[in-house]
């Protein structure tokens, strides 16, 4: 159970730092304050339960794109994130174009690093003490 919590707060985290880049680095992307949370949360849920799902759609109809599964994904999800008024938007075929570049680029990094340093190390360190032990 512990280690679902923290692959949530890694997911949260590093959605996060993905609009943020997202919106810092393209134009055409902005992020309300107010809405902030809220696109973060829509975002990371949609990544959840659309991630099996476009894959399983993909690898029965679509085998060449399973490679670009994470980029199809991300793009849905900052497509319902953006629905949500207030918090996400994004304006323009470039910025429709970057920003899931960007987001699934950072989010599959910190999802890597942060994973590593939270999880593996944390309950990593746990299970090779019950190893030795």
């Amino acid at each position: 159970m512990i280690r679902f919590l923290w692959s949530i707060a890694v997911s949260l985290i590093s959605s996060v730092l993905g609009l943020l880049i997202a919106a810092w680095l393209i134009p055409g992307v902005s992020l309300s304050v107010s809405g902030f949370i809220i696109a973060v949360i829509v975002f990371t849920i949609a990544q959840g339960i659309l991630g099996p799902f476009v894959f399983n759609v993909a690898r029965q109809y679509a085998s060449a794109i399973l490679g670009g599964i994470g980029l199809v994904t991300t793009l849905i999800s900052l497509f319902i994130a953006s629905i949500f008024p207030g918090g996400l938007r994004i304006d323009g075929v470039l910025a429709w174009v970057l920003a899931p570049l960007v987001v699934w680029i950072v989010t599959a990094l910190g999802g890597w690093i942060l994973g590593y340093f939270l999880i593996k190390r944390r309950f990593g360190d746990k299970a090779e003490k019950r190893r030795k032990g």
